[in-house]
């Protein structure tokens, strides 16, 4: 007698940042069975680059990547019925869906449906929501947000994911949407599949610690693992895939074939990351405890998850506000042996020497020897007689004329400093914003997201 096995919904996650790998999302489709492809663009910042890109011109301010992507998979996507989640809509989810349109007419795609979801942008309002008595204190300080207020450039909302679950219940092939939790991506799919609701919190944040394994892609595959030196086939790193059943537990996996390295020690480094309060680990849809989870290795490459317990959301959505905090300018030289390191050095008081006296300071400086402490920090005893060091100098002002003189003193050690000076091939340093982080909370009932979903003709 056979016995059949529970229905699992296979979820791989194949960009963990913008700027992850190209290839990585093309082979997990075409190299295994999938259900779902999630998709993770946006990280804090990026939605500030992104504003500012679609002041410039109203038709960008998403990830291109992403439509670029989709050209390449969209015949296989259609082939074996996988469907997307992806985060790329950024701050302009339509004209994302716009772009997706054309490149699904270019492939004869009729019948694809594609979702958006919007609402997670507030910058526009801003004043109203403060009229209306939301404070937008800063989490970490309390400082008001008058304080910045004339010098944001955006403000989003991490949405909760049932928004993108109804647009998946709706029949979308692909979802595009704007800021949301990371494990949001995964979580909702499962949603849509199994019925997962609103006050069913242990499943909500089963789905949302799947989804914190994979939204830093190869990260719990052995791309960043502590012991590194046993994970093999790093060309061919494979990226995670999940088997998530209807009772929340799930594996861990990736593609057979594929390098690297599922363990419960990959997963659990993967765990700990961002990690604040294990017990309360808060999220839009759920608090998960994560001294609940419970990990087993299944086998090569598997690795079961189980026992999360979840409690009930909080009554807020965080708030991710950028605003204009200064200009900031780097360079650096490469500075060649014999004596490298005390040469360097030399370098580093000239340079700050002779900014002084043309009357320069400034609010922040950095000076780093890369290859003798820039990431260790100093290290007491003498220096050691390496080959070769580069010298590497930054600074930070609310002056940008000021940030740009900096930028006129690197050359000039060439000439006018001890020799072996050279690595100037990068140019004068040029001032650049820096964006200041202020995290906060807005009330849910504030916040009303739309979900449209649309068919290609």
């Amino acid at each position: 007698m056979n016995v059949s096995q529970p229905r699992r919904i296979r979820i791989a996650n194949g960009q963990g940042f913008w700027g992850d790998s190209v290839d990585a999302p093309v082979r997990l489709v075409e190299e295994g069975p999938l259900d779902y492809l999630t998709l993770d663009y946006l990280a804090e910042v990026t939605m500030s680059i992104l504003q500012k890109q679609k002041r410039r011109d109203p038709a960008r301010g998403y990830a291109t990547d992403f439509v670029q992507l989709i050209d390449r998979i969209l015949p296989s996507l259609r082939t074996k019925g996988i469907k997307v989640v992806a985060n790329a809509g950024g701050v302009n989810p339509s004209a994302c869906r716009q772009a997706l349109v054309e490149v699904a007419e270019e492939h004869q795609a009729r019948g694809l449906k594609i979702g958006t979801v919007t609402g997670d942008d507030i910058l526009d309002r801003l004043e109203e929501l403060i009229a209306s008595g939301v404070g937008f204190e800063n989490m970490d300080d309390g400082r008001p947000i008058t304080d910045v207020l004339d010098r944001i450039v955006s403000a989003n909302v991490y949405i909760d994911s049932f928004a993108i679950a109804e647009a998946l219940a709706r029949g979308a092939d692909i979802v595009i949407s704007g800021r949301t939790t990371d494990p949001g991506l995964v979580l909702s799919p499962l949603i849509a599949e199994y019925g997962w609701k609103q006050d069913q919190w242990s499943l909500l944040a089963a789905g949302t610690v799947g989804g914190h394994v994979v939204e830093c892609g190869a990260q719990c595959t052995g791309g960043n693992f502590s012991r590194w030196w046993e994970v093999d086939g790093w060309d061919r790193l494979g990226y995670p895939v999940l088997e998530f059943a209807e009772n929340g537990e799930f594996i861990v996996t990736k593609h057979d074939g594929t390098g690297g390295l599922v363990s419960v020690d990959t997963v659990s480094e993967q765990l700990l990351y961002e990690m604040g309060n294990p017990k309360a680990y808060l999220t839009p849809d759920c608090v998960v405890d994560f001294t609940s989870i419970q990990l087993a290795q299944d086998g090569k490459d598997r690795v079961r998850v189980s026992g999360i317990r979840g409690g009930e959301a909080t009554g807020t959505f965080k708030v991710s506000i950028a605003y204009l905090e200064g200009y900031k300018a780097t360079g650096q030289l490469t500075v060649s042996g014999p004596d490298a390191v005390a040469k360097a050095k030399v370098c580093a008081d000239a340079l700050w020497g002779r900014l002084e006296r043309a009357g320069f300071t400034y609010e922040k400086t950095i000076t780093e020897l890369v290859g003798l402490d820039s990431c260790h920090g100093q290290i007491p005893g003498p220096p050691p007689d390496v080959h070769e060091v580069v010298l590497r100098v930054g600074v930070k002002d609310g002056d940008r004329a000021k940030v740009d003189r900096f930028g006129k003193e690197l050359a000039p050690l060439v000439t006018s400093g001890p020799p072996g000076i050279t690595g100037f091939a990068g140019g004068r340093p040029k001032a650049t914003e820096v964006l200041g982080y202020w995290p906060s909370l807005i009330p849910k009932d504030r916040i009303v997201t739309h979900v449209d979903v649309e068919e290609v003709q």
